[in-house]
């Protein structure tokens, strides 16, 4: 009967001695090409993240170790993994630049909209300052439309009164809406 031999590569001792050697070249590796994987991660894209993008694909290669054909190996295989991560990286941002363009399109929007209601609200409390002879003859003019003609018949006046009418109420409201904007 043949004797089990302590060399197989499963003992504890030889995955010991394989994590342990492992541990070693990660550590020489990260060492001697730490800054160079940065600078191409940076050059890529990944200006803010750099050192995150390094860190991860470290973490990939820790895990992937066993796979790797050999040492030698294990520089291109960071490499590819940087190369990946930072495309992945950047398509992700440009997601996400584009849904904060399109929020930023709603805000201003908003803001937009809330301006033109602040402006909205100032008009309609300057057109109750009026006098009401002028703020009928503008608000038939400018909210409805009408011509002098229709403005005179409808306010029972001649069109030369609308003219006037017209006329005194938008100095009248200039001048309130430009006190406004100067308080």
């Amino acid at each position: 009967m043949a004797a089990v031999s302590d060399d197989r590569p499963d003992t504890v001792e030889a995955l010991a001695a394989r994590d342990a050697d492992r541990e070693a070249a990660l550590a020489a590796l990260f060492h001697r090409h730490h800054l160079e994987l940065v600078r191409l991660a940076t050059l890529l894209g990944a200006e803010s993240d750099a050192e995150d993008v390094v860190a991860d694909a470290f973490c990939e290669l820790h895990r992937g170790w066993k796979r790797l054909r050999s040492e030698q190996a294990a520089l291109p295989y960071l490499r590819a993994v940087i190369v990946n991560r930072v495309r992945m990286r950047v398509r992700h941002l440009q997601v996400v630049r584009k849904h904060v363009e399109w929020v930023r399109e709603d805000v201003a929007s908003a803001e937009s909209q809330a301006m033109v209601r602040d402006d909205q609200r100032a008009l309609v409390a300057a057109l109750r300052d009026l006098p009401e002879r002028q703020r009928e003859a503008l608000v038939l003019r400018y909210w409805l439309g009408l011509k002098e003609a229709e403005i005179a018949e409808a306010m029972g006046i001649s069109a030369g009164a609308v003219k006037a009418h017209t006329a005194r109420g938008m100095a009248k409201l200039g001048k309130t809406l430009e006190g406004q904007d100067d308080g």
